[in-house]
């Protein structure tokens, strides 16, 4: 059975409980759904880092009672350098290391964009306030969870060979383990630092400046001139008419366009009930 949870109250959804629980505790002090996603984000950054990186991108899609739908593409694009002299005597880009480090980052420029939609729905949280938690755990250290040990083992190989992951995410040269406490005090004060001085720092202030000049001299193309350009932009939202609804998501480079499509096919095989034969194969079939 498919059962959908209701609240009254408002309610987060993270694939940790620790960035769930930040999204939720901003709500309770007040904050709105965009500044208690914007917490989590930066929580699960941290408790989750084998899956999530503030160095990622990110895509909204907001939707205030009565208005359309807002979309946000924070997908940084590739460093002006990124081209076939910089790869010269490459086969292909590399996987990993620096050379792979060739696009900008765009997830704390998507915060930033969802915070300025939710500008006007309220008095606003300060920062500080909603990287507490983030911030917290950088500092005290998490509790290494089970896939962040099987998938660090498992590619421990290839990601060793990228400069500072050892010193960030090994535990004296070791996997960590299930269990194990695992700090992070370079991401703390990376969060402090946006917590103080903004989240545009990330992009044209101190944060920026060391991270080019240390991208520089591992070898990215990413330079300086790449953070300054970078925004995320709004954008419009792809939609399809359900029979009872009107499904909304982002166009390219996202998988938008497939989902949607999948969803408008399906509803055309009419499925008898949730989680039987029709159900899944109609699932099949659409996709």
């Amino acid at each position: 059975m498919l059962h959908t949870q209701r609240s009254y109250g408002g309610s987060c959804v993270a694939p940790h409980h620790l960035a769930a629980s930040a999204g939720r505790d901003v709500l309770k002090q007040g904050g709105n759904a965009v500044e208690a996603m914007v917490a989590a984000a930066a929580a699960i950054a941290v408790v989750y880092p084998h899956m999530n990186a503030l160095g990622g991108d990110g895509f909204w899609l907001i939707h205030e009672p009565g208005k359309a739908p807002v979309a946000i593409d924070a997908c940084g694009p590739a460093a002006q350098l990124a081209n076939r002299d910089f790869y010269a005597g490459e086969s292909q880009i590399p996987e990993r290391g620096p050379k792979a480090a060739l696009t900008m980052a765009g997830t704390i420029s998507g915060w930033q964009e969802a915070l300025n939609v939710a500008a006007g729905w309220g008095k606003a949280l300060p920062l500080p306030t909603l990287l507490a938690d983030a911030i917290r755990h950088a500092d005290e250290g998490i509790a290494v969870s089970q896939s962040q040990e099987t998938l660090t083992a498992k590619h421990l190989e290839r990601l060793s060979q990228s400069p500072g992951f050892s010193d960030a995410l090994l535990l004296n040269g070791q996997v960590p383990r299930e269990g194990e406490r695992l700090r992070q005090p370079r991401l703390a004060n990376t969060l402090k630092r946006l917590a103080i001085a903004g989240l545009d720092d990330f992009y044209r202030g101190e944060l920026a400046a060391s991270m080019a000049k240390d991208l520089e001299a591992l070898g990215s193309p990413l330079r300086l001139d790449d953070f300054h350009a970078y925004r995320a932009q709004q954008v419009t939202p792809l939609h399809v008419q359900l029979n009872d609804a009107t499904l909304y998501n982002l166009p390219a480079p996202t998988q938008g366009m497939a989902s949607l499509m999948i969803l408008g096919i399906y509803e055309r095989i009419k499925a008898a009930e949730p989680n039987g034969f029709d159900h899944l194969h109609g699932l099949i079939e659409a996709t």
